[in-house]
């Protein structure tokens, strides 16, 4: 088993420790073809990327591409921000990016006060070990499916992590829209009985280190053991030995632009 590509990766502009410099040159060192560079969304309240540093952002992003000689993609990790699917990215962002990847997280800020629901009072519950009730894990799969279905998205980060949704239902929507179910090797977020249901839906699944530190880049660990439990087939997961991701947003723009 070879990773072709790391497609959820952090930098200092956001919740991680290392540069562009050496996040890439990790990279290439273990042999990805590409890189993508997720940091989080405008809308988080402590630990996104500001939209006031993008520009510096991408000049650093394409600098360092250039020096170090491999393939960035410019990403970001986009919160989910309330139940009607609204996210971070634009159409006009979306014309300036090259990878969507969304998510739920806690500090954001929610379309609706009422939409907090989704991040710290799901997480609270989570950690408190409290059963969520139906209505919210009704709630939370319905904001699921609409960021997917409202959003070119590519990649669904951590489903489930910290949060109450149904996993079967959100893997038949991103099944039918062509975006990829991310297992994480950073943190475990669905359990192995809830990911071999998703898998029997037909979804296609991306591996991701979801790295915050340059020694986590291509760490595929935790989520390779969990594969090998559950039985996921490695021709399932389109970003291993040699294959590249069909991503939505890059047909968007094709259409769009």
């Amino acid at each position: 088993m070879k990773l072709t590509a790391d497609y959820h990766t952090h930098t200092v502009y956001s919740d991680g420790k290392n540069t562009f410099l050496e996040n890439f040159r990790r990279a290439k060192e273990i042999g990805l073809e590409e890189i993508g560079c997720t940091e989080h969304g405008f809308s988080h309240l402590f630990r996104g990327l500001k939209r006031k540093e993008l520009a510096q952002y991408i000049r650093e992003l394409r600098a360092a591409e250039q020096e170090i000689g491999i393939r960035a993609l410019l990403g970001l990790e986009s919160n989910i921000r309330g139940v009607t699917g609204l996210c971070d990215l634009t159409p006009h962002d979306c014309e300036i990016f090259d990878l969507y990847v969304v998510g739920i997280h806690v500090l954001v800020r929610y379309q609706k006060l009422f939409d907090g629901k989704l991040g710290l009072g799901s997480w609270l519950r989570s950690q408190l070990h409290i059963r969520p009730s139906k209505s919210l894990v009704r709630y939370t799969t319905k904001a699921y499916i609409n960021s997917i279905e409202r959003n070119p998205v590519d990649i669904l980060a951590h489903l489930n992590y910290g949060c109450f949704a149904d996993p079967v239902e959100v893997a038949k929507c991103c099944r039918d829209h062509g975006t990829y179910i991310e297992i994480s090797a950073k943190k475990k977020h669905l359990t192995d009985e809830e990911l071999a249901k998703v898998a029997d839906t037909g979804v296609r699944f991306i591996i991701d280190s979801d790295a915050h530190s340059v020694d986590r880049i291509g760490d595929l660990k935790l989520a390779m053991e969990q594969v090998e439990r559950v039985g996921i087939p490695l021709d399932r997961i389109d970003n291993l030995n040699g294959r590249h991701p069909a991503f939505r947003l890059q047909q968007w723009k094709k259409e769009h632009m």
